[in-house]
């Protein structure tokens, strides 16, 4: 059975290493954090995801899972690792690939002919090949000695270690024998879904085509969210209603959109291609823009100094990840605006994101107003107790 690397054990890595390691496969979890490779050898996960602790138990148990903060050698290697974007000196959004190279670099230190490095890091155009170049150079073998592909991660947090097997999956390549090399090897995870083959470029524009898509109908939920405000009516009620139409299939509004993926995807095609693509540089100033426009909002219903309770703080419902968040920027807008805010993130321990991490009790004890940003179900399951306050519901959640 062959050797598999994971560089990278966060939220995408540390499931995928688990799911191979159960599939039968020897796996090695690299991970740059000594207490992150000290923690996970111990049996213990560092991220929140259901069913996660259990399969890292079994996995473990099966004693061909192990995690090092120095890259070993392997049979194939897989990259995880994260892709923001940053800003530019004229103040551009680009991708930041420095995480990418350096899981490139650790890979091309200890690659072999004959190896295969796969990318499962969202990233823009002609990364498989920037990867393919820098081992080549690491390593010292030339091109043709090695295999690169591109295998776009398709999961979300909440339902990773289920999609992992039966979501479709991606696989692109420069190189036909190194797309049908890693089918061979993805096919022994996705019981359930199908592996569609193509080229490295198509296979990179997929996921980005994807998110891009979503925070394009986000933007338009977004707008109709204002549109409804001035007129007065209930933009959920109009959305639900103008769904019964078979063809239409409108998104949710919401204070923003936030996360790894949607908020940052759009970028990286802009990136390369700003002439041509107006309508995502739209859709994400637009998105980009809710929590402002939401302060604003509430600012008729209640004035700075009053006590405003912010219902939800990670990127989207029942998870404990804040990168990009809506939530937190518009909390840090609220304060800001001169607002005390009162931070109420069930799914996260402790302080979060600079703000003290509230109880729902607590916080709907103290706060003069609430904003409920997310679908948490323990927010679901307290509607009553939310409801004894003035509130203002990003998400339709008092509706459910």
């Amino acid at each position: 059975m062959k050797k598999i690397e994971i560089m990278g054990c966060g939220y995408i890595g540390l499931p995928t290493a688990i799911t191979f390691t159960l599939a039968g496969f020897e796996v090695c979890g690299f991970d740059v954090k000594q207490e992150v490779v000290n923690q996970l050898n111990g049996g213990k996960i560092h991220i929140v995801e259901p069913g996660l602790q259990d399969a890292l138990t079994k996995a473990l148990e099966t004693g061909r899972l192990h995690f090092v903060a120095k890259p070993e050698p392997a049979d194939v290697f897989i990259i995880a690792v994260q892709t923001p974007y940053k800003q530019t000196q004229d103040h551009k959004r680009v991708s930041d690939m420095r995480f990418v190279e350096s899981a490139a670099r650790e890979v091309g230190s200890v690659a072999k002919p004959g190896d295969l490095c796969v990318l499962e890091s969202t990233s823009p155009p002609y990364s498989t090949r920037l990867v393919e170049s820098i081992v080549a150079e690491v390593s010292g073998m030339d091109k043709s000695q090695f295999m690169t592909a591109h295998c776009p991660e398709r999961i979300i947090p909440g339902r990773m270690l289920i999609e992992l097997s039966e979501n479709d999956r991606i696989i692109g390549s420069n190189r036909p024998e190194a797309a049908e090399y890693a089918k061979s090897i993805y096919e022994k995870v996705v019981t359930k879904g199908t592996i569609r083959l193509t080229d490295d470029l198509t296979a990179e524009m997929c996921k980005l085509t994807e998110n891009t898509f979503r925070d394009i109908n986000i933007a338009y939920a977004n707008e109709l969210s204002k549109v409804c405000d001035r007129l007065g009516i209930d933009v959920f009620n109009l959305i639900e209603l103008a769904n019964c139409h078979p063809r239409v299939n409108v998104h949710t509004p919401g204070v923003g959109v936030g996360g790894h993926c949607i908020a940052v995807d759009p970028w990286f095609i802009h990136e390369k291609f700003e002439d041509i693509t107006p309508l995502i540089y739209e859709a994400r100033t637009v998105n980009d823009g809710k929590p402002e426009w939401v302060a604003e909002r509430i600012g008729r219903d209640v004035k700075p100094g009053a006590k405003i309770a912010v219902l939800g703080m990670s990127f989207k419902a029942n998870i404990d990840d804040t990168r990009e968040s809506p939530s937190v920027l518009f909390a840090n807008i609220l304060k800001g605006k001169g607002y005390e805010v009162l931070a109420c993130e069930p799914f996260i321990k402790g302080d979060v994101a600079g703000f003290q991490n509230h109880t729902l009790e607590e916080a709907m004890a103290e706060c003069d107003y609430a904003v409920i940003t997310l679908m948490h179900t323990p927010f679901l399951e307290n509607k009553a107790l939310i409801a004894t306050k003035p509130y203002y519901d990003c998400v339709g959640l008092m509706r459910k």
